[in-house]
């Protein structure tokens, strides 16, 4: 793997996500690389340099974020880095995997993909994943209860859409603490 390529891409992104403060930023991204590393671990037949790339930029072209086309952001920063024209589509298709609203129950082809969406959906549930959609639905303009209602509309469906083994062990617990969460939201809400 190319630790020079992904050094570059650590420093991409938090030049691209230094003013984010609504859950996508640098930390999100490092979180979900991490993530993509520790579920690599355990998958050998995945191509780790392209599992970490699509990880770190799997953000870069998010609609909510950004107004590219194709993945401009991805391609500019792959095509700098001298990455070969098929590996870049490849890195594209798997960012274009992670997206829930766009991928909900669809089965993906590859195991990089797969990792990369277990990666990120992680990071969606548990103490961060809570988080996040507080800090997401007050950019927004959401209540409280709009956010509170995200964990019925996505949230609790993402620990039976996990596809690794690894991610599956880990979204069980973090499962658990956001259905904690949810209860003691019910009794607290249920006295005012």
């Amino acid at each position: 793997m190319d630790s020079s390529v992904i050094n570059s891409a650590i420093q991409y992104i938090k030049t691209l996500f230094q003013n984010n403060s609504d859950g996508h930023d640098v930390q999100h991204t490092l979180r979900v690389y991490h993530n993509a590393l520790l579920i690599a671990e355990i998958e050998p037949d995945c191509n780790l340099f392209i599992v970490s790339l699509a990880a770190l930029l799997h953000d870069v072209d998010d609609h909510k974020l950004f107004r590219t086309e194709n993945n401009a952001n991805a391609r500019t920063f792959l095509s700098s880095q001298h990455i070969e024209p098929e590996h870049i589509d490849y890195i594209c298709d798997i960012i274009n995997s992670v997206s829930f609203s766009k991928n909900h129950g669809k089965s993906l082809a590859s195991i990089d993909a797969k990792i990369v969406q277990d990666a990120d959906r992680l990071d969606a549930i548990g103490a961060i994943g809570i988080a996040r959609t507080f800090a997401y639905g007050g950019k927004c303009g959401r209540t409280l209860e709009d956010s509170v209602q995200h964990f019925h509309d996505k949230l609790l469906l993402l620990k039976s859409e996990m596809i690794t083994k690894r991610a599956k062990e880990i979204a069980e617990l973090r499962h658990d603490f956001m259905e904690q969460f949810l209860r003691e939201w019910d009794k607290e809400t249920a006295q005012g």
